[in-house]
């Protein structure tokens, strides 16, 4: 019988990304191999302490482990003490000018000192085939662990909320979107003119007026932190884009929206827009039982390029239908269903939308839709099954046991 191997795990946060990168992958894994693998999960180990060190075979982290100038003297340290390090990136190291970090990270060279870690880091893991050919280019040594999804997790057991007779549209995500979405301006004027905006309700997910603003001085570099007010929250920007500036919704569910306060609105099922309220990262998935079709606009970058298919995943348990950008990494798993000259591909499980088309297609990928409501219930079931395995917690788990097994081998036949 093999020897158990024992994994330290030092995830970069609470959130998002340690979630579907460092603590749930390998909770499962320790879970679905108890013979095989012991976890722990230290936000703030002792690296101070050699013999302590010593006890683990593998050791995960997410984009550095100790200050990045130190990180290629701790690489060959761990290497000498034959422990196997594996570096996961799931972001591109360098966003562009629109993202909100883009000052913050160029001021303190991040993007460099990533770079530099990609580059002296032993095994780096990613989610995509695109981003690990990124990744190649500084460093060969990386294998692709895509996201994954645990069908009975309560948060991913689809439960939809009934409907009023509204097809729901909706888009859950974070923070640093607004030029994505900001592909989708006039979508909801359109709506109003062809009288369809009664047809459909759009449904904001994740909402949040937390969150500090950095000002930088240009001269000093000084950086003063303050709280943001509710308009300058880029929430309130998001808003404005589906609901036309508050124009497509009633005079009092205006009034009510602009007072920001964490409560539902009465007559919300007959308002062409909802706004959902952030939720903590072990429940924000249920917010897909609020809508029928999941949108996903993506600006042309590289930031956005090599980022994950997360939301293809989340809206394919989910059963929903997606409209995607026909880029980077909607292209891995999606097939257009609209077919050159308007008609149907029924084997399709998306409508892709070409980004020298943004200004007609997401209004046209909509009105199809409300005007052929049975494509949707197809394209829900061909999703699902597109995800359904192959992004299974148990099926990723399978493959990131058999990756760490053969890297810790590779490690004892070299010592």
């Amino acid at each position: 019988m093999k020897k158990k191997l024992k994994i330290l795990v030092v995830p970069s946060d609470r959130t998002g990304v340690s979630y579907y990168r460092s603590t749930t992958p390998h909770l499962t894994l320790e879970n679905n191999y108890p013979d095989e693998f012991h976890v722990d999960i230290d936000y703030e180990p002792n690296f101070n302490d050699d013999n302590w060190l010593k006890q683990y075979d593998i050791i995960h982290y997410h984009r550095t482990l100790v200050g990045y100038d130190q990180m290629g003297a701790f690489i060959e340290k761990l290497k000498n003490l034959g422990i196997v390090a594996i570096m996961d990136l799931d972001d591109y190291w360098a966003p562009g000018t629109h993202h909100p970090a883009y000052h913050l990270i160029k001021n303190n060279q991040l993007d460099k000192k990533i770079e530099n870690n990609l580059k002296v880091a032993q095994y780096i893991t990613t989610t995509t085939s695109v981003f690990a050919n990124e990744i190649s280019k500084l460093n060969k040594n990386v294998f692709v662990i895509p996201n994954a999804i645990n069908p009975d997790e309560a948060q991913f057991t689809p439960k939809l909320e009934p409907s009023n007779g509204r097809l729901r549209i909706g888009w859950l995500g974070g923070s640093s979107h607004l030029k994505d979405l900001s592909l989708l301006e006039g979508v909801v004027n359109k709506l109003t003119g062809e009288g369809l905006i009664d047809k459909v309700q759009f449904v904001l997910c994740g909402f949040d007026l937390r969150g500090n603003h950095t000002d930088i001085d240009p001269i000093t570099k000084e950086e003063k932190v303050r709280n943001i007010s509710p308009k300058e929250s880029v929430w309130y920007k998001y808003e404005k884009i589906f609901t036309n500036n508050y124009q497509s919704i009633s005079p009092e569910y205006k009034d009510f929206l602009l007072k920001f306060k964490e409560k539902d609105f009465p007559n919300v099922a007959n308002e062409p827009y909802r706004r959902v309220w952030t939720k903590h990262i072990s429940g924000y998935a249920s917010n897909y039982n609020l809508f029928d079709i999941s949108l996903a606009p993506l600006e042309e970058n590289m930031f956005n390029k090599v980022k994950s298919q997360l939301k293809v995943i989340e809206s394919g348990f989910h059963k929903k239908a997606i409209i995607a950008q026909n880029f980077g990494p909607y292209q891995i798993d999606l097939k257009n269903a609209i077919q050159y000259g308007g008609g149907f591909d029924l084997t399709g499980n998306a409508v892709l939308i070409d980004s020298v088309k943004n200004h007609k297609d997401w209004y046209d990928a909509i009105k199809k839709f409300i005007k052929n409501p049975e494509i949707v219930k197809t394209l829900q079931e061909n999703l699902y099954e597109t995800v359904k395995d192959t992004y299974s917690i148990n099926r990723v788990t399978e493959t990131r046991r058999n990756l760490y097994h053969s890297l810790v081998e590779k490690q004892n036949k070299n010592i």
